[in-house]
């Protein structure tokens, strides 16, 4: 006897797509099963409360990953550089913690985790050309966990009294320039290499850790997060011109 197994309808395939191999979904998904045990460890041990979103924000972000990985890795294995940005993603979540009502986060700890998060950025770009498993959906996981250090960096500054919200204008551009994607299309085209966005990406990072640092002078941080805001306009105006001038 023959099983026929049939086709799922269009829509389902677009977003429950078939992956080209079910082992490297499977290994990420064991990954960060075992990635939500550590997230709730450290978010216990370091804040007083919000474990939950810690895990939740985890959840999601492994899940959308795991998509995306099914949807678009085009190698049979998983490799090291997107369990390396697994776990920088956990350390986002993790740092998400605090950001419950009455939450609240020691300086030294917040700069902790947000420096070995930054510093692992290059590690996991490094191993994927070494091993040979470089793909877009790699080069897409780093960054929107890059995107998401950022945001949840500049909610605590604002959260902790750091700066006002003025400090959102180093976290929300990327989701900015997602959501206006939407309704222009030539927006989400591919985009060329370039040193500079990767640099004022640092640049952004460090200056958001740098605004949890204990002693920081208040009158300091006000003046670093617009000239920073105004390196990140730069290199997404860059962008935007660029896309707009090779749209079809």
């Amino acid at each position: 006897m023959v099983l026929i197994v049939p086709e799922p309808p269009r829509g389902a395939r677009r977003w429950f797509p078939r992956p080209r191999s079910l082992g490297p979904v499977i290994r990420f998904a064991l990954a960060a099963a075992a990635g939500a045990l550590g997230v709730a460890a450290l978010a216990a041990a370091l804040f007083d409360g919000g474990t939950l979103v810690a895990l939740a924000l985890h959840g999601a972000g492994a899940a959308l990953a795991a998509l995306g990985l099914a949807r678009s890795h085009p190698h049979s294995a998983l490799g090291l550089a997107n369990l390396v940005t697994l776990l920088r993603m956990m350390l986002v979540a993790v740092l998400a913690a605090p950001l419950v009502p009455g939450g609240s986060a020691a300086g030294w700890v917040v700069v902790g985790l947000a420096a070995v998060a930054l510093a692992l950025d290059g590690v996991d770009g490094w191993l994927a050309r070494r091993q040979g498993l470089a793909s877009g959906f790699g080069a897409r996981f780093d960054m929107e966990v890059d995107s998401a250090l950022a945001l949840v960096l500049a909610a605590l500054a604002w959260a902790e009294g750091t700066v006002g919200p003025v400090v959102l204008l180093l976290g929300l551009p990327r989701y900015v320039f997602v959501a206006a994607s939407r309704g222009l299309p030539w927006l989400d085209g591919p985009l060329p290499d370039r040193r500079s966005r990767k640099l004022v990406c640092v640049v952004q990072i460090a200056t958001l850790i740098a605004l949890h640092l204990p002693g920081l002078p208040a009158a300091m941080a006000p003046p670093l997060v617009l000239a920073v805001t105004a390196a990140l306009l730069w290199s997404f105006g860059r962008d935007v011109l660029w896309l707009w001038r090779a749209r079809g």
